[in-house]
């Protein structure tokens, strides 16, 4: 029998020592330690190294490869975000909060795709909550989908062996465990081995596996920073509770871009996805009111018209507040810097609240001049039409500079049946202005857009 073995390994980064460290050499994290019990294997060492033996350098020129077919998922927003299927092979993991959808999207997933043998492992529900869940989200249910509720890796290895899917479904890889490891399910050697025997087994046949991962409380994967360096591509699934709209994101994707950006909405019935996400961030309303601008900004290769909202009102106490909800607030003061330096607008004595429409969080510098239009209007308090749109950064000298796929933009201002687009004089110069209806205002510094706004 295998002699146990103490080691201690950093919960962040799953550095492992003999003894206990205040601060870990790899990260720099500190109290991250904590003690876990490893059995010796000595087995699997010796089968490595036969493996290793084996194998032969080649000349890259000689090396030989077929394209990779994709397996559709049948699910847009999905594909999307994947880089336009799941590649055989492949190992995916899935992270986001708890009750955001991740088990509804990956159970929609393997009822949804044709023609595929699918295991569905959970080491979270029972067969039977997993039936009562598919029978919520009603999608076709004739699929060769197969479910098992097990958490030790050799018991889901035999079950793998005699369903022989063409799809593995992990869920989740914080329950499951590996009799190598004395420590429980969820720590950091128990993960570590159970991805690595995963990975083994999708590379050695074939068969694509999801995974559904944890997250901490500062939002980031839990688990060793190792299993992301493992896994082939990384999905972030968020949102906000409050909403019903729920946005997948790649943090990591070997196999497409990381740019992407998937969208549902979250229904009784399930998740639904989004074709059109500017009609719902958008605000329907009778009324024009001051403060409100919309932005044209890019998620990816996707274009999105998100509704900025600002309120500028006199500080009480003295001290002017700054709020920003789904907005860099470092990136707003820098602009209401600009404003007051540059431009003369006097709102270093207001209170300042900008917020982004929809619960979404964008990160696109294009906002700028929508943010800059909403924060003016409501400071003079007249309205910008909804039928206008922005897509252009703001310097720190208060010019208006260009942004990247303008056209791309224009096109869905122009299809969304929008009136005007504001952007900068020098992306307009390579932009051939017959090829659309709307009307293309192009503005150099920011006083112009104010007087183009507000004269």
């Amino acid at each position: 029998m295998a002699k146990a073995k103490t080691y201690y390994f950093c919960q962040e980064c799953g550095y492992q020592s003999s003894s206990w460290l205040g601060k870990c050499p790899e990260c720099g994290k500190w109290n991250t330690f904590a003690e876990e019990v490893v059995k010796a294997a000595s087995a699997p060492l010796a089968s490595s190294r036969g493996q290793m033996a084996a194998s032969q350098p080649k000349l890259i020129r000689d090396v030989t490869y077929s394209e990779t077919v994709r397996i559709p998922t049948r699910c847009g927003e999905f594909d999307r975000v994947l880089g336009g299927g799941i590649v055989p092979g492949s190992l995916i993991l899935i992270g986001g909060e708890p009750g955001i959808g991740k088990s509804t999207l990956l159970l929609q997933t393997a009822l949804s795709v044709p023609d595929r043998k699918i295991l569905y492992v959970s080491g979270e529900e029972s067969e039977q909550q997993i039936k009562m869940r598919a029978d919520r989200v009603e999608q076709n249910q004739t699929t060769q989908c197969f479910v098992v509720s097990e958490t030790v890796t050799q018991r889901i290895f035999e079950h793998i062996d005699s369903v022989q899917p063409d799809l593995l479904i992990v869920d989740s890889i914080q329950t499951v465990s590996s009799e190598q490891i004395d420590s429980p399910a969820g720590s950091v050697s128990q993960i570590r081995e159970c991805t690595t025997e995963l990975q083994q087994y999708a590379k050695r046949t074939g068969v694509p596996i999801l995974i559904v991962g944890h997250i901490t409380k500062d939002g980031t994967l839990a688990g060793p920073k190792v299993m992301e360096h493992i896994v082939d591509a990384v999905l972030q699934f968020e949102g906000d509770r409050n909403y019903g709209f729920r946005m997948l994101r790649a943090l990591k994707n070997r196999f497409g871009s990381t740019a992407e950006i998937g969208i549902f909405e979250m229904q009784g019935s399930g998740l639904r996805e989004v074709a059109n996400p500017s009609e719902f961030l958008l605000s329907q309303r009778d009324e024009t009111l001051s403060g409100a601008a919309v932005a044209a900004t890019l998620e990816g290769a996707r274009p999105m018209f998100i509704e900025v909202q600002s309120l500028v009102s006199s500080a009480v106490y003295g001290t002017p507040q700054r709020n920003a909800t789904g907005f860099d607030l470092r990136r707003m003061s820098m602009l209401l810097a600009v404003l007051e330096k540059r431009c003369g607008f006097k709102l270093g004595a207001k209170d300042v609240f900008l917020n982004i429409a929809g619960g979404i969080r964008v990160a696109d510098p294009a906002l700028d001049l929508a943010v800059v239009s909403a924060i003016l209007s409501s400071n003079v308090d007249m309205a910008v039409s909804p039928r206008y749109c922005f897509a252009a950064e703001m310097g720190l000298s208060g010019e208006i500079r260009p942004v990247a796929r303008v056209e791309q933009r224009i096109a869905e201002a122009d299809r969304l049946g929008f009136e005007k687009i504001f952007i900068s004089k020098y992306n307009a110069k390579a932009i051939d202005k017959k090829r659309y209806g709307i009307q293309i205002v192009e503005v150099s510094v920011i006083e112009e857009a104010f007087r183009a706004l507000f004269a």
